[in-house]
């Protein structure tokens, strides 16, 4: 069986060391992203496989015979590349340059046969490029471009295929489209793929197995869920992302979190009643704004969860699938009566955390200026039998706040806070004139005692 070896590989720019000790073992049907930070050296290492760029140190593998002892015809038949920029200096035929793919098995001053047309034919028809035969490349669209490039290399008939940010300068369904392809003939064809990717969603997605490369070393190395962690993409790419399954492609899908901005602390802490994501944005922005931010009830798999987790936000947690039960909801009321407001998100409520909107209205009855934010109609989340219905517009009866979006939210609370500080200095100024009027009057008292 095919495998790819690349063992203890070092590669420089002249003095410059650009790569350092990179291992990586490919087996055929591996759809392997080289993952990393501009400048981490994922480019330098497809050179490298490629025989663009010889290693200073170290070895590359293909069956156990080193790449750089074979003749180029010879890695070209078993590898094929498609490289970051596409746009060619010739205005060839799409069929002429998916032909190109047959340069390595086609012998020197002979034309290609019957059977290297009837396999472009096969390449062209794969990657959806048979209508465009006779058309010039440089007419085509970016997304038509490139499946022409991946036409040419299946043409070589690879064992491994290369792609260096194939993504680059497409549009989303070009992107996906792509995707897909590579994906499928990775499956069908049993090749082995690298790809350079900067998206990590796109790596996530489609990738089984990644390589994350950090200053020309390799961070971390793997199944696709064992490398694109939380705790990975701080380290490396020092952003905050939160790393969850999508229900839907079941894949891992990464949300990154902005980088937190300097800014000075609010003398007003907020607690957060939300759950399934719908406080994660709020909670970002709450807390780059200064605010000292709790959050509760969450169960220990929900999104919202991981993102307190991650902001250090304190969260009344509860088990996951499990509904809230009397110790948790004391603690989120413990933490409601400590904060100065409270915000409700659009969550939507099932029995399970029908407390948390119970413990919203406790908020109000309790006086705590408490807001709600309700972008989505409360009827599209009530699985309680049209329950939270009714204690929701009991809310909004009791003088609870209603917010359309966290835009509108954040507006107001910088307003409130502004109110609250004239408050808090009106509050100043009147205890100040009261013990000045206490003071004349001991004064005048004492007057009187001494005449």
């Amino acid at each position: 069986m095919v495998k790819l070896d690349v063992n203890g590989v070092e590669c420089r720019y002249g003095s410059v060391k650009i790569l350092t000790d990179v291992n990586l073992a490919v087996n055929v049907g591996d759809f392997v992203g080289i993952l990393g930070p501009n400048g981490s050296g994922k480019t330098t290492l497809l050179k490298s496989i490629s025989r663009v760029l010889k290693p200073h140190a170290g070895t590359i593998l293909i069956d156990q015979t080193q790449i750089y002892s074979l003749k180029p015809v010879e890695v070209a038949r078993q590898m094929a590349v498609v490289p970051q920029d596409n746009s060619g200096g010739f205005n060839f035929s799409v069929m002429e340059v998916v032909l190109m793919g047959r340069n390595p098995h086609v012998g020197r001053l002979q034309m290609e046969t019957s059977k290297d047309m009837d396999i472009a034919k096969k390449a062209m028809i794969l990657t959806n490029t048979l209508a465009l035969a006779d058309r010039p490349i440089q007419e085509l669209s970016g997304g038509e471009r490139q499946r022409v490039i991946i036409a040419r290399a299946l043409a070589q008939e690879p064992k491994i295929l290369l792609l260096d940010e194939p993504m680059t300068h497409l549009d989303i369904v070009n992107q996906l489209e792509i995707m897909d392809l590579v994906k499928d003939l990775c499956v069908k064809k049993e090749l082995m793929i690298l790809a350079v990717i900067h998206d990590l969603n796109l790596a996530a997605r489609y990738c089984n197995r990644a390589l994350l490369l950090k200053d020309g070393k390799v961070f971390a190395a793997g199944n696709i869920e064992d490398v694109l962690t939380s705790e990975n993409i701080r380290d490396v790419f020092k952003v905050d992302a939160i790393v969850r399954k999508n229900l839907v492609t079941n894949s891992l899908y990464v949300l990154p979190l902005s980088p937190q901005k300097p800014s000075l602390a609010k003398n007003c802490s907020i607690h957060l009643i939300c759950g399934a994501g719908t406080g994660t944005a709020i909670m970002k922005v709450l807390v780059d704004e200064g605010y000292t931010v709790t959050a509760g009830v969450l169960n220990l798999l929900d999104t919202d969860f991981e993102t307190s987790q991650l902001l250090k936000v304190s969260a009344v947690t509860e088990a996951p699938f499990s509904p809230i039960t009397d110790k948790a909801n004391e603690s989120n009321l413990d933490m409601i009566k400590k904060a100065s407001m409270v915000v409700l998100t659009s969550v939507p409520f099932g029995f399970g955390n029908f407390r948390n909107l119970e413990a919203a209205k406790e908020a109000v009855k309790l006086g705590i200026q408490t807001y709600v934010v309700d972008e989505l109609p409360i009827e599209s989340r009530d699985f309680t039998d049209g329950k939270a219905q009714v204690l929701f517009s009991e809310l909004k009866t009791l003088g609870a706040i209603v917010v359309k979006d966290p835009k509108e939210l954040l507006h107001l609370l910088n307003v409130s806070e502004e109110k609250m500080k004239v408050a808090a200095a009106d509050s100043l100024v009147a205890d100040h004139l009261k013990r000045r009027e206490a003071a004349k009057e001991n004064h005048i008292t004492s007057k009187s005692e001494n005449a």
